[in-house]
């Protein structure tokens, strides 16, 4: 399976928020990450870039 894992860019690199990304919806305000596995993540930001060849989706999170 190649399924994308979702990376926050904190501190200019790029550290792992969720592995085996299924969807990234937006839902208040925020960003709503789920996993193949059913776990889920909230994080308030956007998206910076999609790479679809390394299977990664890069977020930067918002200023609270």
């Amino acid at each position: 399976m190649c399924e994308a894992n979702a990376y926050l860019i904190k501190d200019g690199k790029e550290e792992l928020l969720l592995e085996g990304l299924d969807t990234v919806e937006p839902d208040n305000g925020k960003l709503r990450l789920t996993s193949i596995f059913g776990e889920q993540k909230f994080i308030k930001g956007r998206i910076s870039r999609l790479s679809l060849v390394e299977h990664k989706v890069i977020i930067e999170q918002a200023e609270e």
